[in-house]
């Protein structure tokens, strides 16, 4: 039976009042705190925009291969999945799990690195600091305030999508010094939603980008046979080729990862949660440890999987060939945008003092297609 209703939630959970917003604003009597900053995030163009940024793969390489949007979508399924589980905020860790990568530049981590480079004298550039950018100042749909003024839960579980924040000196440098007024404790451990929408990111882009590898034909299913976990998962479901096809198997022995990893996390944040008397949210805030984590065996698999795609798929001569013209396309812009501002950003949009950041915000936000275009067009 889903959760809806404050009695009904664990006392682990992030309550369903909620402590508020950087802007005071009514309250709704149609839906929660939390479910208004899912909304927002939907209805928010950042978002609509990862429909064609790259995952792994160049937003032009085919239909089937997941783009920034289907991932974050499969977050949010995976995620749900688990706050249920727990009897926790269903609508925080769909929120979060469907914002976590609104930061991204096009032409993945690759865009990433190259702006980054490119705005080394200015700040630098980091992706889950752009998210928290775009949510709170780029992302303009209202008379009161910049951005989207989430709940001040959904920024701290943003905010620590990677866990506390014990150096604020990038933070400090792209969003500005006490930015939030002192309504984040950085130092603080995330939420069980927070920890549980970081997981299920780290599961659906190893399943997922294990199925898009193994379509692109950049490896073989054989290849994955020595990896402990998934090898049983592999010989069990190879003797269904003989009956079924093969990318039927392919998607069965996915979703037995999926599996496999969620039920290992559940086992494993449920002896945590014991061994450190954790009973209440502030215990959870209180633990300077990682509560939802993998089990030493699951975490030596989840590490073998990520060593394995580095290899075999994210250095693979077909990905790099297309992620070195990505970050060709990203450096060219910005040089070029950097000569040129007003030729390509709105006046009203431009300040002075920051040209570079406001350079980066446009660059960043571009999806891989635009990008292209843009660059074929004035290059």
């Amino acid at each position: 039976m889903q959760k809806n209703s404050k009695s009904e939630y664990s006392k682990l959970s992030i309550p369903i009042k909620s402590k508020g917003r950087m802007f005071s604003e009514k309250k709704s009597l149609l839906r929660s705190p939390y479910q208004r900053d899912r909304d927002r995030i939907i209805h928010s163009t950042a978002f609509r925009r990862l429909k064609h940024k790259t995952q792994v793969f160049i937003n032009t390489s085919g239909d089937h291969y997941r783009t920034r949007i289907t991932h974050s979508l499969e977050v949010s399924q995976i995620a749900r999945t688990l706050c249920k589980y727990f009897t926790l905020n269903e609508d925080l860790t769909e929120t979060l799990s469907l914002a976590h990568d609104l930061g991204h530049t096009p032409f993945g981590h690759a865009g990433e690195e190259a702006l980054n480079e490119c705005m080394e004298n200015f700040g630098g550039f980091d992706h889950n600091i752009q998210t928290i950018r775009i949510v709170t100042l780029l992302e303009n749909k209202y008379y009161n305030f910049k951005g989207l003024n989430l709940s001040l839960e959904t920024l701290d579980g943003l905010i620590k999508h990677n866990g506390p924040v014990y150096n604020l000196a990038s933070m400090n440098s792209i969003l500005g010094k006490n930015f939030f007024k002192k309504k984040i404790n950085f130092i603080k451990n995330p939420s069980l939603e927070a920890q549980i929408a970081s997981i299920s990111d780290d599961i659906a882009y190893n399943s997922h980008d294990l199925e898009d590898g193994l379509r692109a034909n950049l490896f073989k299913i054989e290849e994955l046979d020595n990896i402990p976990i998934i090898s049983d998962i592999i010989v069990k479901n190879l003797k269904k080729t003989r009956t079924s096809n093969r990318e039927l198997v392919l998607r069965q022995i996915i979703r037995e990862i999926i599996n496999e990893m969620v039920k290992d996390i559940i086992s494993n944040t449920k002896k945590n949660l014991k061994k450190n008397q954790i009973k209440t949210i502030k215990d959870v805030y209180n633990t300077n440890i990682p509560i939802v984590c993998f089990s030493e065996e699951m975490n030596s698999f989840d590490i073998s999987i990520k060593n394995f795609l580095r290899e075999k798929m994210y250095f693979s001569p077909k990905v790099l060939s297309k992620t070195k013209k990505g970050k060709k396309i990203i450096r060219s812009l910005f040089h070029l945008m950097k000569r040129k501002p007003k030729r390509f950003i709105k006046l009203n949009n431009l300040t002075k003092k920051e040209i570079e950041r406001n350079i980066c915000d446009f660059i960043a936000g571009m999806t891989d297609r635009f990008a292209i275009n843009l660059y074929n067009k004035i290059k």
